[in-house]
C-alpha cells in the first residue's frame, strides 16, 4: 500500500472518532448544517499530523443567470474540481473528482461552488460522519422563478455552442423543444440546432 492511502486511512480514522458537528444555522429555514470552515478546522490538524496534502484544481466552470421570484438576478455556477491527495512521505497521490453547485446574487457564487466541491470531496474520501450534507456553502436558500422561454432559448444557445457531440446536441435540443412547446422561441431553438448540427457534421 502506498503512503497516500495509509494517510487517507489515518485521517478517516480520526474523523470517524470526532466527526464534524453541525455548528451553523440556516437563518432562513432554521436547520443546522456543517459549513466549510468547520470542515477546514476539523481536517487541518489531522492532515498535518498524517502528512497529507489536498491540492485543488478547477477544470470546468459554467455560469447561468437565473431570476428570483422577486425579479432579482442570481448567478448559478457549477464547477468540476479535481483534488489531488498527496502524501508528503513518498509523493504518492490519489485524485478525487467532485462537482460543486451554488447560487448568489453577487460575486460569490464561484467561491461557494468551490467550497461545496471541497466539502463533498472531504466527506466522501474520509467518510466523515454526517446526517445532512446537501446544504449550500453559505447556508442560503434561493427561490428561483421558472425560466422564461427567452431564458430557456438563451441557455440552449449557449449550451449548443459548447457541445461537440451530435448525439448530446440532439438530446439537449429534444428537451428544449418540449420546454418551448407552443412558444415563438421554439422555432428559434430549431434554427440554433440546425446551425450547430451543420457545424458538427463538417468536423
Amino acid at each position: 500500500m502506498t503512503a497516500v492511502y495509509k494517510a487517507i486511512s489515518n485521517v478517516a480514522r480520526e474523523m470517524a472518532e470526532t466527526g464534524i458537528k453541525k455548528g451553523s444555522v440556516n437563518q432562513q429555514q432554521g436547520f443546522m448544517f456543517r459549513g466549510i470552515d468547520a470542515v477546514y478546522n476539523a481536517l487541518a490538524p489531522a492532515l498535518v499530523k498524517h502528512g497529507l496534502l489536498i491540492l485543488p484544481r478547477i477544470i470546468e466552470r459554467t455560469v447561468t443567470e437565473r431570476q428570483t421570484q422577486r425579479g432579482g438576478l442570481l448567478f448559478y455556477v457549477v464547477v468540476k474540481a479535481e483534488f489531488e491527495f498527496v502524501s508528503v512521505e513518498d509523493g504518492s497521490k490519489h485524485t478525487v473528482v467532485t462537482y460543486g453547485e451554488a447560487m448568489d446574487s453577487g460575486d460569490k457564487a464561484t467561491n461557494k461552488a468551490m467550497s461545496i466541491a471541497y466539502k463533498y470531496a472531504a466527506f466522501q474520501t474520509f467518510c466523515i460522519p454526517t446526517e445532512e450534507t446537501a446544504i449550500d456553502a453559505d447556508a442560503e436558500v434561493h427561490n428561483v422563478a421558472p425560466r422564461t422561454p427567452d431564458q430557456i432559448l438563451k441557455d440552449f444557445t449557449n449550451s449548443a455552442m459548447a457541445i461537440t457531440d451530435l448525439n448530446i446536441l440532439k438530446k439537449e435540443f429534444g428537451e428544449t423543444w418540449k420546454l418551448l412547446r407552443k412558444t415563438p422561441e421554439q422555432s428559434k431553438a430549431k434554427e440554433v440546432y440546425n446551425i450547430r448540427k451543420s457545424e458538427l457534421e463538417k468536423m
